[in-house]
């Protein structure tokens, strides 16, 4: 059956107009867009989809029901969609300050920095949101439609190269022939939909911790949820462990974990700008005092390329300089990290006290010395203490987990934020002993949430922009028909020049966002 008429199908993650063209037989009826059935496929090397008609009569029945009640759910909409137009436009024009905000906005918008490594999971969980996110989107737009007394067509889902999709296909001439009020009614929906969704999202990450109370402990310790083959915390840290500090401060969160990674990085960078020595040596401030009988049995290494290099998995300590107290004699021997973290601390370089650093400065007990391991600029020594949970005994609750011989610790040193970015964490721990799957149940659902939360603000933003085949482009249409004193002439070419302008200045937002703003890789 061949089909007349012009259709236009918008491409983004699903982007563009809603207004797709019905054809006609010959006596002028809209013909249906399937050859019989619910559903209808059509696929190329780069595109495929599956168009569904089989809602079409539930949607259509409950927007007549409901006609008076969504008519008013979607002029509220309408507010909506046409402030975020004004909004995402100003935007637009800011980046024209010499400090614009393009990469504070794709962090907020998107979750993530545009230099952050997605990984297949984490693709995964777009790829689900986005489906997701589209579907409602849709929806809105044919609810929208259906209290107008429009019946859409068809749904379709499509994937076009690797991004999934979907739309909705209206009887143009009908959605033509709204009132402009009505019309952009339908215009926002979409937006006004998603903006709904974030909402909920968000209210659902808060609820989430009270929800799970009875299964799941919050904010009470950090747990391994998984740890890539690449990170470099790999064969350390396993799923189910338990992080109980770093560098000696509690934490119970992954956003302080990150953020506690982040202030010791920018502490040991200070560090490296007041550092002295030369190469060869790298004063971070902390140390540990270590007996000097110890220190007279360590191995002795060697000068390569002005770096004292030691043998094996040993590494190279050496005094600690200190101002309050005279200089001690220098001292350079190779020495077991595992050893040296068990003894008592010193230094200034840690960034709060444990009851392992009782001394001020560099002062140590008769009988040791302070010593600290050498390291290069730019290197983080950090030490990780964790508790495993494999057995009972290491999952009693309330077991004080500095006397407890399941807990551990170890030394990272190396780019200290990127090691807090390559592990999995959740602050979700559960108050039984459960297999992996229920253990990461709150972190999938976590994800799940926040990720659709970020995938449908993206979409608000994305379509409220004043640019070609997106919903901003007939919203903008739509209230320029309200400008009564313009020639229909010159609303043509004001349109023309609006969305020539947006999707120009739209072009250099992403460019700077996703290629100028990139910082240097670490």
């Amino acid at each position: 059956m061949e089909i007349s008429g012009r259709r236009m199908r918008r491409f983004r993650m699903r982007f563009g107009r809603n207004r797709l063209a019905g054809g006609e037989n010959d006596d002028g009826s809209v013909l249906p867009t399937r050859n019989g059935g619910n559903t209808e496929n059509e696929a190329s090397c780069c595109y495929c989809d599956l168009k569904i008609t089989m809602f079409n009569e539930p949607i259509s029945r409950l927007g007549r029901r409901f006609s008076g009640a969504m008519k008013i759910w979607f002029s509220i909409g309408l507010g909506f969609g046409v402030a975020s137009l004004l909004l995402v436009t100003l935007f637009l024009l800011l980046q024209f300050h010499p400090k614009p905000l393009s990469n504070r906005l794709a962090s907020a918008v998107f979750g993530f920095s545009p230099s952050t490594r997605v990984s297949l999971s984490g693709f995964v969980y777009v790829f689900v949101s986005t489906v997701i996110t589209v579907l409602v989107h849709e929806l809105g737009h044919a609810l929208a439609a259906a209290s107008e007394g429009i019946q859409m067509e068809y749904i379709a889902v499509f994937i076009a190269a690797i991004f999934p999709g979907g739309l909705v296909a209206f009887d143009h001439d009908l959605l033509q022939s709204l009132p402009s009020f009505n019309a952009l009614r339908v215009y926002c929906a979409g937006v006004w939909h998603n903006a709904v969704f974030c909402a909920l999202c968000a209210f659902g990450l808060f609820l989430l911790p009270v929800m799970l109370s009875p299964f799941y402990k919050h904010g009470e310790s950090l747990v391994v949820v998984d740890v890539p083959s690449k990170s470099p915390l790999f064969g350390y840290l396993s799923p189910g462990d338990t992080v109980v500090s770093l560098d000696g401060i509690r934490v119970y969160k992954p956003s302080e974990w990150l953020e506690l990674a982040a202030i010791l990085d920018k502490q040991n960078t200070e560090t490296s700008n007041a550092s002295f020595g030369g190469s060869r040596r790298f004063h971070h401030g902390k140390g540990y005092c270590v007996p000097i009988s110890m220190v007279e049995e360590g191995f002795k290494g060697k000068m390569v390329e002005n770096r004292y290099v030691c043998p094996g998995d040993l590494t190279p300590f050496s005094t600690m300089p200190c101002s309050d107290v005279a200089a001690p004699r220098e001292v350079s021997v190779c020495l077991d990290a595992k050893d040296i973290v068990k003894l008592n601390k010193c230094g200034d370089g840690w960034v709060t006290t444990s009851e392992t650093h009782d001394n001020s400065g560099c002062v140590c007990p008769q009988g040791e010395m302070c010593l600290q391991a050498m390291q290069s600029p730019g290197i983080s020594w950090t030490e990780i203490s964790y508790k495993r949970t494999s057995s009972l005994d290491c999952s009693r609750l309330g077991m004080d987990f500095n006397t407890s011989s399941c807990v551990g610790t170890f030394v990272f040193v190396g780019d200290l934020i990127a090691m807090s970015r390559s592990v999995q964490l959740t602050a979700y721990q559960p108050r039984w002993l459960l297999n992996y799957f229920v253990k990461s149940f709150p972190d999938i659902v976590e994800r799940s949430l926040t990720c659709t939360f970020h995938v449908s603000l993206a979409l608000v933003l994305l379509n409220s922009l004043p640019v070609y085949y997106l919903d901003g482009e007939s919203i903008l249409e739509s209230c320029l028909q309200f400008f009564t004193w313009l020639s229909p002439r010159k609303k043509k070419k004001a349109l023309q020049l609006c969305l020539f302008g947006g999707s120009l200045l739209s072009l250099l937002a992403f460019f700077r966002i996703f290629f100028v703003g990139l910082p240097p890789s670490r």
